[in-house]
């Protein structure tokens, strides 16, 4: 987890993503990145010479409209001291069963983000801390460019004026296996999802076009980060 910690740290101090008395609510889905992105935050908190809290937000989807048994995750929360907040809400009924949804990862990427950022608000947060690493921005750029022909990503940190929330993302220059292996070797809880579409979305299929790919250039990843970054494309 050393590994993790500091490519975690690299990243929130080339963009200074946290500064002193920062507020951040943590985006955990019980996933290995949110996960393993919760348990980094926590451990930095203790010697990060900026002084910042975190607070940890589930949004439970209730699939198949059954509550989920986070007990894990919250027992983890307690182990690390960090307060955390469940909230229930109705996402598969309202995207499976009443809209009927042909792409329902994008509804439900909207109706999450939303009610993550109303959550923070309420619980004083000025920033909101998740889990995409530096595989997830690769994919981000191909998908960008194969089906939309643009050249972008998300970006390393972000303002919503709206809301008056900065977006931060400090697990960008971690790769995904190394969270992978980091989790395992903890021991850290994970939750599968019980999507009925987890594995089988255009993000999966760009995975694998560049899981296929690495075996002619194997830095293609790191090559992408680098190209973002000299291009200053969206603001890396």
């Amino acid at each position: 987890m050393q590994k993790i910690l500091s490519s975690t740290r690299a990243a929130i101090d080339h963009y200074g993503m946290i500064e002193t008395d920062d507020r951040i609510a943590v985006g955990v889905s019980g996933g290995k990145d949110s996960v393993a992105l919760l348990y980094c935050l926590a451990q930095l908190r203790r010697f990060y010479p900026k002084k910042f809290d975190i607070h940890a937000i589930i949004l439970d989807p209730q699939f198949n409209n059954k509550p989920y048994d986070y007990s894990e995750i919250e027992k983890l929360c307690l182990e690390l001291k960090v307060d955390i907040t469940i909230k229930r809400t109705h996402f598969w009924e309202i995207i499976f069963n009443i809209r009927k949804e042909s792409n329902p990862c994008s509804l439900c990427a909207r109706m999450r983000r939303g009610l993550l950022h109303d959550t923070a608000k309420e619980l004083s947060c000025n920033k909101v801390a998740l889990g995409h690493h530096l595989d997830d921005a690769t994919e981000t750029f191909y998908m960008n460019l194969f089906e939309g022909g643009n050249i972008g990503c998300f970006q390393p940190i972000s303002y919503l004026s709206r809301k008056d929330l900065h977006l931060i993302r400090p697990l960008i220059f971690t790769r995904e296996k190394a969270i992978s292996d980091a989790v395992k070797r903890v021991g850290l809880p994970i939750i599968k999802s019980k999507c009925p579409v987890d594995g089988d979305t255009r993000r999966e299929k760009t995975k694998q076009l560049l899981t296929s790919l690495e075996a002619h250039c194997p830095d293609i990843h790191t090559k992408t980060i680098g190209a973002l970054q000299r291009g200053n494309i969206s603001n890396w």
